[in-house]
């Protein structure tokens, strides 16, 4: 009987043993998931850095950062304009799908989003800057609960280019604040605040910090920044026609000041990430929702084509532990990749709503992908708009080599990109591409297909999502 006693005893002590260790080990698994730190800027071009060798402008923190991340040097923004690839950010979906293409409309409240998905997964989710996924007016409080797409901690603004009297919105309070100063400073602070606080917290975050930089206001930099650039210095790329010169150099200084701003700004948050202990388990991302053409093809902003709109940083700094080499590569990673990349290297499972394709393995070695990617603009509007600006409704392939559009009528724009990296010459029609053009055309339709495209005039498509619009074709807003 005592015999049994003690295997009793010593059997309860194994078992005990045994929950305490598959305790501690779900414990261990709980601290060892990433925390997540997206950067997010507005109209910052990919070739507008040191790193990419921009002979403007020194990006010393950023290309330190670089040097240690997987970086995604061909990243398209696949309808380059903010709010379509915002919602496509955080639902892993095409612009025809969660039906935001164009600025200033909401992004459907049921949506699948990135935030959501984290939260279920115990991680603590903030947002801080522009949101602009909301549709009830540029300077109004996007409202807590379901507009705010799954986000807790909130420090944002609809959208607001004002960066030295900028608005934004604190958590559950309505009243309207203003950031003290150039916000892109205080809105790093306030994710660096954040982020220190997570220190105490027993789970992991993931935080968006957005900002509205170096989107044209572009003389609006603090001084010191501004005194940095002499436009009679800048050195135009070749694409930009002599009528727009001096005001490109002009606003391309001033562009310029914008982004040596935040470039500080990522050495600082890099540094407390550092010194918090959290450097090490953190996956950060650096991008922007689409370029700024600044005068190349005689034109400004986005929305069209053209290398200097659609390429775009897309840099992942990843912990050791996942063990994947930092360095460039080719692959045209899209807007709506960036979603199910995220959740696969966090090991969350990715939601059958979303369409874009995780580049996990891809990083890691075991799979090729992204040899050519889709562009789009389906309702032209704003800075680009038919009536004003001759702009068009256009679908495009975009392949390592070449850039493929057609618009309503046909081919369009076809550029080799190796050749011509300025995009100077067209080749539409040139004997000497028509295979290539067949080939391309055959590729863009059959990914048309694929997708459920059917490419039907842009109005079309503004019936259906039941958008208001002016004169132009712009959704119309409300400050």
């Amino acid at each position: 009987m005592k015999g049994s006693n003690c295997l009793i005893i010593l059997w309860g002590i194994i078992l005990l043993g045994s929950c305490e260790g598959k305790k501690k080990t779900e414990e261990a698994q709980i601290v060892s998931k990433p925390n997540v730190l997206l950067l997010l800027t507005d109209q910052w071009r990919a070739h507008a850095t040191g790193y990419a060798e921009d002979p403007n402008i020194a990006t010393p923190h950023l290309d330190s950062l670089a040097a240690i991340s997987v970086n995604f040097k061909n990243a398209v923004s696949g309808m380059p304009v903010c709010s379509p690839f915002r919602a496509s950010l955080l639902t892993g979906q095409r612009p025809l799908t969660h039906g935001v293409f164009m600025n200033d409309v909401q992004l459907d409240t049921n949506a699948v989003t990135l935030a959501k998905v984290f939260n279920k997964q115990g991680y603590d989710t903030g947002y801080i800057g522009k949101w602009h996924l909301d549709g009830h007016g540029r300077l109004q409080n996007v409202a807590p609960g379901k507009r705010r797409q799954g986000f807790q901690f909130w420090k944002g603004n609809e959208c607001t280019h004002d960066y030295n009297n900028s608005v934004y919105y604190d958590s559950d309070d309505p009243n309207r604040k203003i950031w003290d100063g150039y916000d892109t400073f205080e809105q790093t602070e306030a994710a660096i605040d954040y982020i220190k606080e997570r220190n105490s917290s027993e789970n992991p975050f993931m935080m968006i910090l957005s900002y509205g930089t170096p989107h044209a206001p572009y003389h609006t930099a603090p001084l010191e920044y501004r005194n940095r650039f002499d436009p009679e210095k800048i050195r135009l790329r070749r694409n930009v026609p002599d009528s727009l010169k001096q005001r490109a150099k002009k606003d391309l200084a001033g562009y310029y000041a914008h982004i040596a701003a935040l470039d500080d700004m990522i050495g600082k948050l890099v540094k407390s990430l550092k010194e918090s202990g959290q450097l090490d388990n953190t996956i950060i991302l650096f991008t922007s929702d689409h370029g700024d053409l600044l005068g190349s093809h005689g034109a400004y902003k986005k929305q069209q084509p053209y290398e200097e709109s659609v390429r775009v940083p897309m840099l992942y700094c990843l912990p050791e532990k996942f063990k994947i080499a930092p360095g460039e590569r080719e692959a045209l990673m899209n807007s709506e990749d960036i979603m199910p990349t995220l959740l696969s290297l966090c090991n969350i499972p990715i939601p059958n709503t979303v369409e874009g394709l995780d580049y996990r393995p891809y990083m890691e070695g075991k799979e090729e992908l992204g040899h050519a990617t889709l562009l789009s603009c389906v309702q032209p509007f704003g800075q680009w708009n038919r009536v004003q600006h001759g702009g068009r409704e256009y679908r495009a392939i975009k392949t390592l080599r070449y850039t493929y559009a057609r618009d309503l009528n046909g081919p369009w724009l076809l550029f080799d990109n190796i050749n011509d990296p300025y995009q100077l010459f067209n080749l539409v029609g040139n004997e000497g591409y028509t295979t290539v053009q067949d080939n391309l055309e055959k590729d863009l339709s059959h990914r048309l297909k694929e997708t459920g495209d059917e490419f039907l005039p842009g109005m079309e498509y503004v019936k259906r999502w039941g958008y208001p619009v002016d004169a132009t074709g712009t959704v119309p807003y409300t400050h």
